[in-house]
């Protein structure tokens, strides 16, 4: 795998909308960032750092904010399966882009002090 968008053709067509989406929301509260590939998966730096990455999976979606990203958000993602720096995201449920995207922003500004 050498790019996002080969990346996220491998999915069925419901799942590439819903990563094609969540990759919209980076580019939308991350000016600058730079994307990438890395673990496996697609990836975002910003100033050099990482920002986020995401990933398909057969029954979620997989997001990797770090882990002060998730202490940030922890109420709201206190209802969805989690690591210490990763969320699940059930593909049978509403995905909640709007959070997904003030995670991005929130660790575009700490990416930016």
């Amino acid at each position: 795998m050498t790019s996002v968008d080969q990346y996220i053709q491998t999915f069925p067509e419901e799942v590439q909308i819903i990563l094609q989406k969540i990759r919209i929301c980076v580019f939308d509260n991350a000016p600058g960032v730079v994307e990438g590939f890395g673990y496996g998966m697609p990836a975002y730096k910003t100033n050099g750092r990482p920002l986020i990455y995401f990933a398909g999976f057969k029954h979620h979606i997989g997001l990797y904010a770090t882990p002060s990203g998730h202490r940030a958000f922890s109420e709201e993602l206190s209802k969805y399966k989690q690591g210490k720096g990763s969320v699940q995201f059930p593909l049978d449920q509403p995905m909640p882009y709007d959070l997904i995207a003030r995670i991005i922003a929130f660790r575009y500004t700490e990416n930016k002090g």
